[in-house]
């Protein structure tokens, strides 16, 4: 995303959206009622490493979450893309970072998909150093290969930050145009 945003486009994470959203009181309550106090810090904010515990082990869990939070994410991406719009002179590119785009069967929502992706070990020790079960997570989502097919453009981004950047570059100046 970074790399996008140093060439000059807007970009949105819905990562960080989502931390937003987790902070919101009628979210925050929702959570603790439907999980408990389990799923919150100490401060009262909603501790999401515990959450997508708690949610994962509930069969009807992620679900839940989906439901309270997706519907947040989709308004403030329109509201965003919208705002992004109005600008004078606006972005020359909007990137939004969607982790579960094709889970959420939102890919026809924008022009183009571009996917970054990784071997299984790198992408395993990258979610496991965030705390989370890979497992659990990747069991519930499209494999990469699914993934990669479906996409406009991809990246297997196990090179160097150059090669990464260079790629961007690329993509930026094919989608700019």
């Amino acid at each position: 995303m970074e790399a996008f945003r140093r060439l000059g486009a807007a970009v949105l994470s819905s990562d960080e959206v989502v931390h937003a959203i987790y902070v919101e009181p009628v979210v925050v309550d929702a959570v603790r009622r439907r999980f408990g106090a389990a799923a919150l810090a100490p401060d009262g904010q909603v501790d999401r490493v515990e959450l997508g515990a708690l949610a994962f082990a509930d069969p009807e869990g992620i679900a839940f979450l989906e439901h309270l939070v997706h519907p947040r994410v989709g308004a403030a991406r329109q509201a965003w893309q919208d705002a992004q719009r109005r600008r004078i002179p606006p972005p020359p590119l909007l990137v939004c970072e969607v982790p579960l785009l094709y889970e959420a069967d939102l890919a026809d929502t924008f022009d183009g998909v571009l996917v970054v992706t990784a071997s299984e070990p790198i992408r395993r020790a990258r979610v496991t150093a965030r705390g989370q079960d890979f497992s659990a997570r990747s069991g519930r989502q499209m494999t990469e290969d699914e993934k990669i097919a479906r996409a406009d453009r991809y990246l297997v981004n196990e090179g160097s930050m150059s090669q990464l950047e260079e790629w961007v570059a690329e993509r930026f100046e094919e989608y700019r145009a």
